[in-house]
């Protein structure tokens, strides 16, 4: 160390007379020098950056500038821009929140709803809880009440018979029925049957203006044992109406195979709420008519029917067709057609004449009546259709036509409709009278 500040010293020294002051100097000199040029290289970075701000700066304003809108407008866009995107934040930040809500609320489960019960809190969340818990909307749910809506009850017995193989249904009693007439009762029967074959059923009395009628009627059915098991007992409450369609008041089903037929059963059973069946397909009649005004002369010819309902065990039917006369009520005249064996497709082709006045066609009206034959026991009627000037839709235009064209056979299909439903349309119209 001392070797080099003498070196310099010297060397210094031999350049000038005043060596001492120089001496001390020069090392002062080369510091300086040394750091002068770091402090500019970081001011130039400094400066080189505020120059690029500037630029940026004045080329952003310059664009601006180009925009022919006044200040005020460019403001008021860049408020709307910046109210949209907050709006739009919000909307997602919102149903984000709400999903985990929902979430939250799924993991409760029942425990937690029914806490709520039991604390007595009702609120519109409950509600909405119970909602989202069962998943049923409010229409379902007042289909619920419907179904929980006490509708009767029924008493009724049940004896087999395993000798002669005859199952023995007691219909005794029914009690607390609702009202279905606007007096505030009914008029109940009871309709039995065993399911699923339709083709062999029983109705009781019809007891009027009563909600608690006793029946004390029974039924046989001969069934063998082995078969009983896929069959239903069916007996359905219904309200009679003479105008109209007899509505159901209540069913209790019993499948055969769920009861113990050892023993004889008689208990009482809840009426529940009948599924509305569609209208049963019977199958469509094509019948001509023909009118000779100057003879009085009206011809009905059963041409054909199709599709008719299956009422044997065995998918067929054995139908033939009767036509009825009547005015005022009253039968003037019947005939039938010839029985056709195992179809459900006849072709008939017969034609029946009746003598009928001019002035007295508007108070006529021909009924016709699908049967299917069975040689033991009674003939079941398949479906019924009826026209005249009283009669109304295919029925009324049939007999138009047939009016406006005389001496000139019309023909046309109908389709068949239920029996009781025609016969309480013509009880109708009687009536009126």
């Amino acid at each position: 160390m001392k070797f080099n500040l003498f070196r310099t010293a010297q060397a210094v020294a031999a350049a000038e007379p005043t060596g001492v002051t120089t001496a001390t100097v020069a090392p002062t000199q080369a510091f300086v020098s040394t750091s002068v040029p770091e402090t500019s290289g970081s001011n130039n970075t400094e400066i080189s950056k505020n120059d690029m701000f500037e630029e940026i700066k004045s080329k952003f304003l310059n664009e601006i500038d180009k925009i022919p809108l006044p200040p005020w407008a460019l403001i008021a866009i860049a408020v709307v821009a910046a109210l949209l995107v907050l709006t739009c934040c919000f909307c997602i930040i919102k149903k984000c929140c709400c999903k985990k809500k929902k979430n939250k609320k799924g993991k409760k489960g029942k425990d937690g709803f029914n806490m709520k019960n039991m604390q007595g809190e009702i609120h519109q969340d409950d509600e909405d809880d119970e909602e989202g818990e069962t998943g049923l909307t409010e229409e379902e749910k007042e289909e619920e009440e419907k179904e929980e809506e006490k509708l009767g009850k029924l008493q009724y017995s049940i004896d087999y018979d395993f000798e002669n193989a005859k199952l023995t249904v007691g219909i005794l009693q029914a009690a607390d029925l609702i009202s279905m007439d606007s007096g505030g009762t009914s008029d109940p029967y009871v309709k039995v049957q065993l399911l699923p074959e339709k083709k062999k059923k029983y109705d009781t009395k019809v007891h009027k203006k009563t909600l608690n009628p006793v029946f004390n009627e029974t039924f046989v059915f001969k069934v063998p044992y082995e078969e009983l098991g896929g069959k239903i007992l069916s007996m359905s409450v219904y309200d009679y109406d003479r105008f109209s369609k007899h509505d159901v008041i209540g069913e209790v089903k019993i499948p055969m195979n769920t009861i113990d037929l050892g023993r004889p059963i008689e208990e009482w059973k809840d009426l529940e709420s009948a599924d509305q069946e569609e209208p049963e397909k019977l199958g469509d009649i094509c019948i001509s008519l023909r009118y000779v005004p100057t003879a009085g002369k009206l011809t009905v010819c059963i041409l054909e029917a199709k599709n008719l309902k299956k009422m044997d065990a065995c998918g067929l039917s054995d139908p033939y067709v009767k036509i009825q006369l009547l005015q005022g009520g009253k039968r003037l005249k019947k005939k039938k057609t010839t029985v056709k064996k195992n179809t459900l497709n006849p072709y008939y082709n017969e034609s029946f004449s009746f003598e009928i006045p001019l002035e007295q066609m508007q108070k006529i009206l021909v009924a016709v009546t699908v049967f299917d034959y069975d040689k033991i026991g009674k003939n079941d009627a398949i479906g019924k259709i009826f026209v005249g000037s009283k009669a109304s839709g295919l029925g009324l235009k049939h007999w138009s036509d047939m009016l406006s064209n005389p001496r000139r056979p019309i023909a046309q299909w109908h389709p068949l409709q239920p029996e009781e439903d025609i016969d309480g349309q013509l009880a109708s119209l009687n009536a009126k009278k």
